[in-house]
């Protein structure tokens, strides 16, 4: 693992996630690539070109988990982004020396070990910090089956990352930057942040008086997509589409 910050994926939660499965691989072409239970959820992600992965969370367990607590607050849509550190202890340090206090820090397993940066402090969104060891996973680990899906779309979809808004450069320089080691080149509507070895990038548009959060989902593909709902919004979220390399 490198010494900096990885943007590993982006994460929606929904009610179901058998409800995400005839867009993300019908329509955009994602294939199966990881699957688990949390405390109180259950996971599966998704792979798409060039590697983009997006995660999908539905609650498991009784009432009051926090993709329940998110779903009735919010409803469907961008739940959070995550981070994979190298050291979790080192990153919360140097978040809260930044001025980000992290919340549900937990290292009960060697192989995960999480912390969280508030939507509150993080412009809006869910920001998650992780250090991954998959080599330290129990050896009966068994991850649920992924939900029945169409066959996946020929022309596969490329995720290239997630739009934001935040209320000011500065603030978005020192969230994206500073803290979490991302490469800034600015275009004439906004801050493109990305780290050398993801695929994926966050793009901030600032306006200090709309509410900061997330905007959409940034894909390109290869042909206009057939949204099931109105304008540019499915599962809850806006794709936002491109037609070719950022």
């Amino acid at each position: 693992m490198s010494d900096a910050p990885r943007l590993d994926h982006v994460a929606i939660g929904l009610p179901r996630a058998a409800d995400a499965m005839p867009w993300l691989v019908g329509e955009l072409g994602g294939t199966p690539y990881a699957a688990g239970p949390g405390l109180g959820f259950r996971f599966w992600q998704l792979s798409f070109a060039r590697g983009g992965l997006i995660e999908v969370l539905e609650p498991d367990g009784p009432p009051g988990g926090f993709v329940q607590r998110f779903l009735a607050a919010r409803g469907p849509g961008i739940h959070h982004v995550t981070f994979k550190v190298p050291d979790l202890r080192a990153s919360v340090e140097h978040a809260e020396r930044l001025g980000y206090p992290v919340v549900g820090m937990s290292e009960l397993h060697p192989a995960w070990k999480e912390a969280f940066l508030h939507p509150k402090l993080a412009q809006g969104i869910v920001v998650q910090l992780a250090e991954s060891h998959p080599e330290l996973e129990p050896e009966d680990w068994t991850s649920p089956a992924f939900p029945p899906a169409p066959e996946p779309a020929r022309e596969r979809a490329d995720v290239r990352g997630v739009r934001l808004r935040a209320a000011s450069e500065a603030q978005a320089r020192r969230q994206w930057q500073e803290l979490l080691g991302g490469q800034c080149d600015a275009t004439q509507h906004a801050l493109v942040f990305h780290w050398p070895d993801s695929p994926l990038a966050i793009t901030v548009e600032i306006d200090a008086g709309a509410p900061p959060g997330p905007l959409g989902i940034e894909i390109t593909t290869p042909r206009a997509l057939a949204f099931p709902e109105s304008g540019e919004r499915a599962l809850g979220t806006r794709w936002l589409q491109g037609s070719g390399p950022r």
